[in-house]
């Protein structure tokens, strides 16, 4: 494990893959689904893509939550969902994933870039297909307004690519993703030493040592940790401050590069270890700053979308339950990968058998 300072780095032009190009010079009709992305505005879905398990608990999320007054925006829940009247389109991309196979994989990490690109494609078309019918019967479906790439992988490998194509374009579609949402929001708190649990490929990538130096901050570290396998997330959360406290940095802020971790148990666990029971438990208890706390994606994109709506004055304005429907990436018989209509039943019991 190592710790990255972040320095200055110097403005390097970077090249987008040639995907893009082909879509920009493109006179088939693919263009214009970039042209037209975000262009209905507060018509438009939210989608989210990304790995089948991590999409539909993200979506879930967003289907449910209630925090804020959805009249006035204050921190106050009101018996109402906090995305009412919202459309949520929830793009399993099973065919590609995992994306961890891009990181040394033989297809590369620009294959993983195509996947962004083309994922962005089908949030903003129109059309998908019915699976019961074997993809025979096109359907019609809302396009995005705003686009959320689940994983962290993609803040890197393909929101570059996806941006630059609509900037190239003109489609207005907002884009985001996870990692520099809570980079900022840990800076913004004040954390000069940032830890990240992450799995062993988004380690490996850089992702997150990347977003840090790309934001300029001298003042401030980062590290990337691996827990080992346990059966449970208490003991992986001290394996991962084990392995920090070798560092002999204080430590500000933990973000958990999971959508499926539940942060209470490790609230716990800080309890416990805040009252110094073992040697190195007061080790970790000196560790910890006095500003020390956990992140995770889930939350920060609930907040970081609530934001921008209010904003951009994109609420849908419904007073309706948030609808969410479910689409996965596959083959068809000819070979294109296209997006087919599915259920909440098939999501839960193929990918999330806890999903609530």
């Amino acid at each position: 494990m190592a710790v990255t300072a972040c320095k200055h780095a110097g403005s390097v032009p970077r090249e987008t893959i040639g995907l893009v190009h082909s879509i920009v010079e493109d006179t088939t009709g693919i263009r214009k689904l970039v042209e037209q992305a975000g262009g209905k505005g507060a018509d438009g879905s939210i989608a989210v893509l990304g790995e089948p398990e991590d999409v539909a608990v993200l979506a879930r999320r967003f289907a449910v939550t209630d925090r804020m007054d959805n009249v006035d925006g204050r921190q106050k829940p009101d018996s109402l969902p906090d995305f009412a009247g919202e459309k949520f389109h929830a793009l399993l991309d099973s065919y590609n994933a995992p994306y961890s196979q891009f990181v040394n994989g033989p297809e590369g990490l620009d294959s993983l870039r195509e996947v962004a690109v083309n994922g962005a494609l089908h949030a903003w078309d129109t059309v998908c297909f019915r699976s019961s019918t074997g993809h025979g019967i096109p359907l019609k479906k809302a396009s995005a307004k705003i686009l959320i790439f689940t994983s962290s992988l993609q803040e890197e490998f393909g929101l570059f690519d996806v941006d630059t194509l609509q900037k190239l374009v003109g489609g207005k579609c907002h884009l985001m993703s996870p990692v520099g949402i809570l980079v900022d929001e840990a800076l913004a708190a004040g954390a000069q030493n940032i830890l990240v649990w992450a799995p062993d490929a988004v380690r490996e990538s850089k992702v997150w040592e990347k977003a840090l130096e790309s934001r300029h901050r001298a003042d401030a570290t980062l590290a990337v940790v691996t827990p080992k396998p346990a059966k449970d997330v208490r003991t992986q959360l001290r394996d991962v401050l084990r392995q920090y406290l070798v560092t002999g940095l204080p430590l500000d802020a933990l973000i958990i590069d999971s959508y499926r971790i539940n942060p209470a148990p490790l609230q716990s666990e800080l309890g416990l270890i805040r009252l110094c029971g073992t040697e190195e438990d007061t080790a970790f208890d000196k560790m910890l700053s006095a500003r020390f706390q956990f992140y995770e994606p889930a939350e920060a994109l609930l907040d970081a979308t609530y934001r921008l709506l209010r904003e951009e004055n994109l609420f849908a304005h419904k007073i309706a339950k948030p609808v969410v429907k479910y689409y996965e990436s596959a083959e068809s018989e000819s070979g294109e990968v296209i997006l087919v209509e599915t259920s909440a039943n098939y999501v839960k019991n193929t990918y999330v058998p806890s999903l609530d």
